[in-house]
């Protein structure tokens, strides 16, 4: 494979790395610190700098496609595999690595763009893409939807990636359109969408296996125990991976506990904390949703907690629901905290509620 396509590998290399000149041609205007990672609210909450955005992505990414390229052609059934899902997968590092470069300079240069809305049609085009290329794939175990039931039977095979083909080309114009929905409802979709192309083409790979066997068309012993125990652990395992993937994006709670001598927070998913009245020297309630990306910590689409910065206050920490409607700002010890309740209504309660046990 590498030999055959030794020319396409040279210009796929150059294409990743090409972020790399015009990074270059624009390094006098990008700022020495860049933002080089989005949280789920489309805000920026991680920084690197400048040199690292420019150099190391392009060449990590680099070693990501040759990789990619190294593990595809060890697999011996790839050696007569057909040429466009091959294609597929020596050009999808070179776009990814474009797309987030020319993006991540854009912002670094001012331009307003909706990081969710790119990066979710991208995602959408990506999976047009791969439905397009899956009905072409021939039998293998490094490309395609590799579970026992494709693997042990070639019609399996083929009927599961016609099928697969479309649900994923029919999903990935989803996902393209929820780009204009805003970042919370269309994260929530995204998800779901994900969801659902993970399961369903294996779900029919599965029910294609048992139609066979009810007709006799297929016996047991064309799964072995291995394979069936294997299968088993994966799907087990991919199930656990996208719970937990779910219950963290979609739940959690922030518990807030008026003591006599301190305010205590039961955060769910991070650490709790306590704050004594006698170290609050400031306090204030604002209408509106607070600014800032996160420096470290846990977000989700329910819960945004941990240090954060903004213009205003610097490095602050926050312990608030996604995106409030209203907050109150605290000063702890010299330090700017932000706090919100679930609804505004409950947040004015507990600003009044500690309004009264704080003497700023």
């Amino acid at each position: 494979m590498i030999r055959k396509r030794k020319k396409q590998l040279i210009l796929a290399s150059l294409a990743t790395l090409l972020p790399i000149a015009y990074g270059l041609l624009l390094w006098d205007h990008l700022p020495p610190q860049m933002a080089t990672h989005y949280g789920l609210d489309g805000q920026a909450d991680g920084w690197s700098s400048r040199g690292f955005a420019v150099w190391f992505i392009p060449l990590c990414m680099l070693l990501t496609l040759w990789l990619c390229v190294l593990i595809t052609a060890k697999d011996p059934k790839n050696k007569d595999q057909n040429p466009k899902p091959m294609t597929m997968v020596i050009w999808i590092i070179p776009a990814i690595t474009n797309l987030c470069s020319g993006l991540m300079y854009a912002l670094s240069l001012g331009v307003d763009v909706s990081v969710f809305a790119v990066m979710q049609a991208a995602m959408g085009l990506m999976f047009v893409v791969i439905g397009n290329y899956l009905p072409k794939c021939r039998p293998n175990h490094t490309i395609g939807i590799r579970v026992p039931w494709t693997l042990s039977d070639e019609e399996n095979w083929e009927a599961s990636h016609r099928f697969g083909g479309r649900v994923w080309f029919i999903g990935g114009m989803i996902l393209m359109l929820t780009a204009w929905l805003p970042a919370e409802a269309g994260g929530a979709l995204m998800f779901a969408v994900i969801l659902l192309l993970a399961f369903i083409p294996i779900g029919y790979s599965y029910w294609f296996y048992r139609k066979k066997r009810r007709v006799g068309a297929i016996g047991k012993a064309a799964l072995s125990r291995g394979s069936k125990r294997a299968g088993l652990i994966s799907l087990t395992a991919l199930v656990v991976i996208l719970a937990l993937c779910a219950v963290l994006l979609l739940t959690g709670d922030l518990q807030f506990h008026l003591g006599a001598d301190a305010l205590t927070i039961e955060a769910s998913y991070y650490e709790d904390v306590s704050i004594p009245y006698d170290s609050v020297t400031a306090l204030e309630y604002r209408e509106g949703t607070p600014d800032g990306f996160r420096a470290w910590g846990f977000g989700s689409f329910r819960l945004e907690m941990g240090l954060f910065e903004n213009q205003e206050l610097g490095l602050h920490t926050r312990y608030t629901y996604y995106r409030p409607a209203s907050y109150i700002l605290l000063t702890v010890n010299g330090s700017p905290w932000i706090l919100s309740a679930e609804t505004p209504a409950q947040t004015r309660q507990l600003y009044q509620d500690l309004s009264r046990r704080v003497s700023p």
